[in-house]
C-alpha cells in the first residue's frame, strides 16, 4: 500500500488474516515486513467470480481503513497479481482502479520523490520513480484495458505493481539504508518478545 502524506487515503484463493466485520464487507489486516507473503510473487488471476468480486470489495474497505491510496493483494496475505488504487488520483469522479496481471508496457521520465507504505510501518524515505508509465491488465469484469498515469498516479502504479512482483520499498533503497530499517525492526520485534515474556 502506498501512503501520501499530504492526503493518506504499499488464493491460491483463500481467506488468509483476520477480517473485521463492517455489514457484509471486511477490513483485513494488513501484513508488516518480514512477512514472507509480501516477498513472493503473485499468482495470475485466472477468475472474475464473485469471490473475486468480494475480495476486490473488502480491499477497498481496507485500503480507506488504512488509510492509503493503493493496496496490493500481498498485503492482506494473498499473493495474487492484483491491486487497486484510489481512482482519484486519475480524476475526482474516477472510480477505483482495479488493476489485475498488470504488465508494464512502457515508462519515462525519472523523479525523486519522499515514500512510504504501510507494510513498513511509520517509515518514509525518498524513491526513485519514472515520472510517467503505462501499464495494460484486467479490469474487475476481466476486461482487458490500459492505464496511463503520471505524478502521484504513476508512483502510486510503480509501488503497486512492485507488491505484486514480490518487491517492497525496502528493496529500492540503499544497502546501508536497507540494513539500518531491517536492524531496526529487528530491534523492534526483540523488544515486544521482552514485553510479552515479563507479562506472562
Amino acid at each position: 500500500m502506498l501512503q501520501n502524506r499530504l492526503l493518506v487515503r504499499g488464493f491460491s484463493q483463500s481467506n488468509i488474516g483476520q477480517r473485521v466485520r463492517r455489514g457484509k464487507l471486511a477490513i483485513r489486516d494488513i501484513l508488516h515486513y518480514p512477512n514472507p507473503i509480501l516477498g513472493q510473487k503473485g499468482e495470475k488471476i485466472m477468475a472474475f467470480d464473485a469471490k473475486f468480486q468480494h475480495l476486490i470489495d473488502d480491499m477497498v474497505e481496507t485500503m480507506y481503513a488504512a488509510p492509503g491510496i493503493g493496496l496490493a493483494a500481498h498485503q492482506i496475505g494473498l499473493p495474487l497479481q492484483l491491486f487497486i488504487i484510489d481512482g482519484a488520483l486519475k480524476d475526482p469522479e474516477h472510480p477505483i482502479i482495479v488493476m489485475a496481471n498488470p504488465i508494464i508496457c512502457s515508462q519515462g521520465g525519472e523523479v525523486l520523490e519522499e515514500e512510504g507504505c504501510l507494510s513498513l510501518p511509520k517509515y518514509v524515505d525518498h524513491i526513485k520513480r519514472a515520472s510517467n508509465i503505462t501499464m495494460t491488465g484486467f479490469d474487475r469484469s476481466g476486461n482487458p484495458f490500459t492505464l496511463e498515469g503520471e505524478g502521484l498516479l504513476a508512483r502510486a502504479m510503480q509501488h503497486e505493481y512492485d507488491h505484486v512482483q514480490g518487491v517492497l520499498m525496502l528493496d529500492r533503497l540503499s544497502p546501508l539504508k536497507r540494513s539500518l530499517y531491517i536492524k531496526r525492526v529487528k530491534k523492534l520485534e526483540k523488544s515486544r518478545t521482552h514485553e510479552h515474556v515479563a507479562a506472562g
